[in-house]
């Protein structure tokens, strides 16, 4: 048990004391003052140098100097030592091309066969130096900066300079190293790419909608950016710097352009004289710089900077003021990306001005791409909204085009019905025209010169019923209150000759209801059946009638106190007694005529029509 105590106090007591024993890694040296010495020699050159500090920015330090500048830095190698870590030199920043002596002796060079172009300024070194050459004090690094003045470029990041510089460890270099290697460099050109991808997807939907214009413009303005950003991948183009400078600097006009075409466009507002100046200004960019001194390189692009900021600040407040007045949703959110753009851009001016520091990162390359992303994302809100109002305006067209549908039906079938009552009605004159002329006059003839009193009455009320069945055929509605008087007085009458007493009562108030001729006939037919019925088979001494008005319906009960109809006629009633063309006729005017009777209670017969 003792034992396994010692050997768990040992394990943890010796790497304590391994530590306590192994000197500390030394920090890496940084270096903010170095020796210069303006020369363009092949090494250090024998003479006086003066001190400088660092960074050293060329257009404060030495405006308007061209060429090459050495600089040497002293040190002891920090941990130096057989089996120690290599070392190494790491420069953030330097423009634009770098050659490093250590010792004397050339361990790295950047210099090409072909003047310096400003294309890898914001590229960081890491110079790993070679062990054999190290000394362990009195080390001398010796780097030579090759570049132009801030007059030769169209920007100021690509002036010549030279950043701070760090000797230490690989090990603790190499994460700073690939940390501004990757800012710098991979992910400029992943959001170059990405912009590149989306500006190609924008510009195919401007191929399927060609009306759109504005994902034309907002397309090529995407795909643009992300040429222009991507030129730190580039390969060596075949110019010289000034050629290099000028084509830069010419790729700026093409996209303000479409920036300011993108956002008169989204509000609507078109106009062809801008648009003619955009384009000409494409043109003069180059023009103008080509035809200036490479020394006035700075100044030239500098003016243009300033008016293609103005244009876009321009076409911001344009935007901002239509939106506002239009579509007052969408102000806020627009509002706060073009004062985003806004800062953006005056921030941009004001380091290419010296006004503020140069930033160790490209804010304006990533910036540029969050805006864009911010315009695409309100375009894809503004696209949904429009999607959703299509498809409520396309659901609700649906319904409209449902509800004409069948109005046109509807209003089809009334034509139709009406051409069918317009040929039936046409029909039924020309049928009442014949038998009034034909077989009314043959008729009136019989009752005249008939002999027999029983042929005239006969014919009298044959003459009567077709009298009464070309009313039905030509004849005008009629009023509910006259055919109530009519039906009353011919009742009473025919019950009053069969000595059978009649008790009729109608609506007490006044009735205004129209009754079509048609109704009129087969109601009189009706109740004439029924009192002939009780006149012939009931052998009743009382009938009582009675007649109600309903806000749609016509009521008509006809009671009698007769034998009422036998049990073995019970579910034949249609046979006989006419029931069968009393409901018949009930129906063809869509009402219902109901029979109720027993032996001994009488016969009751109900009947219904609408009015």
């Amino acid at each position: 048990m003792r034992m396994r105590f010692l050997t768990r106090l040992q394990a943890a007591i010796v790497p304590c004391v391994i530590a306590l024993a192994t000197p500390a890694a030394a920090a890496p040296l940084v270096f903010s003052e170095a020796l210069a010495l303006p020369s363009a020699a092949a090494h250090f050159p024998d003479a006086a140098a003066q001190p400088v500090q660092l960074p050293d920015d060329w257009s404060q330090s030495r405006p308007r100097y061209d060429g090459s500048v050495w600089y040497r830095v002293a040190f002891d190698a920090p941990g130096a030592g057989p089996g120690t870590e290599l070392l190494a030199a790491h420069v953030p920043r330097v423009c634009s091309e770098l050659d490093v002596d250590l010792n004397g002796q050339r361990i790295h060079s950047d210099q090409a066969s072909h003047e310096p172009i400003a294309g890898m300024c914001r590229a960081p070194r890491l110079i790993v130096f070679p062990a054999g050459l190290l000394k362990t004090q009195g080390n001398v690094l010796d780097l030579r900066v090759t570049g132009h003045a801030l007059q030769r470029v169209a920007a100021r990041e690509r002036a010549a300079a030279l950043s701070e510089l760090k000797v230490g460890r690989v090990s603790e270099l190499s994460d700073e190293h690939a940390l501004r290697l990757f800012w710098n460099f991979t992910a400029v050109q992943i959001v170059g790419g990405t912009l590149l991808v989306l500006g190609g997807f924008v510009l195919l939907l401007f191929a399927l909608h060609r009306r759109e214009r504005r994902l034309l413009y907002f397309g090529a303005l995407m795909a643009g950016w992300a040429l222009l950003v991507a030129r730190v991948g580039w390969p060596a183009l075949a110019l010289d710097s000034f050629g290099t400078e000028v084509l830069l600097c010419s790729m700026l006009p093409p996209i303000v352009a479409c920036a300011v075409l993108f956002l008169l466009e989204q509000v609507g507002l078109r106009s062809r004289r801008v648009a003619a100046g955009l384009a000409a200004q494409c043109l003069l960019v180059p023009l103008s710089l080509l035809w200036a001194e490479p020394t006035r390189t700075f100044v030239g692009a500098s003016i243009w900077y300033a008016l293609l900021a103005l244009e876009l600040l321009a076409a911001m407040g344009v935007h901002l003021a239509a939106v506002r007045k239009r579509r007052r949703g969408d102000w806020r959110a627009m509002l706060a990306i073009l004062v985003a753009s806004a800062g953006v851009l005056l921030f941009e001016m004001a380091v290419q001005h010296q006004l503020v520091p140069m930033p160790p990162l490209p804010v304006l390359q990533f910036a540029a791409p969050l805006l864009f992303l911010g315009v695409g994302s309100r375009m894809a809100q503004v696209f949904a909204r429009a999607l959703q109002a299509a498809e409520a305006s396309r659901s609700t067209l649906e319904v409209r085009v449902k509800e004409i549908t069948a109005d046109i039906e509807r209003n089809f079938s009334q034509l139709s019905e009406l051409r069918v009552e317009q040929v039936t009605e046409k029909e039924r004159k020309r049928i009442a025209a014949d038998l009034h002329d034909d077989l009314g006059a043959k008729l009136l003839t019989i009752v005249h010169t008939s002999e027999s009193e029983r042929i005239s009455t006969l014919a009298r009320e044959a003459l009567e019923e077709m009298r009464l069945s070309v009313r039905g055929l030509t004849g005008k509605p009629v009023r509910l209150a006259d055919a109530l008087a009519d039906w009353r007085a011919e009742t009473v009458s025919r019950l009053g000759q069969a000595n059978i007493e009649a008790d009729w009562k109608g609506p007490p108030e006044e009735i205004e209801h129209l009754l079509p001729a048609r109704a009129y006939v087969q109601t009189t037919r009706i109740l004439r059946e029924a009192v002939s019925n009780i006149i012939k088979h009931s052998g009743a001494s009382h009938c009582k009638v009675r007649s109600s008005v309903g806000e749609r319906d016509f009521g008509m009960l006809v009671q009698d106190n007769g034998k009422g109809i036998p049990m073995e006629l019970d579910g034949k009633l249609d046979r006989g007694h006419g029931m069968s063309s009393m409901k018949h006729r009930a129906k063809q005017l869509q009402g219902q005529c109901l029979v109720e009777s027993g032996p001994g209670y009488g016969t009751v017969i109900r009947l219904t029509l609408p009015l």
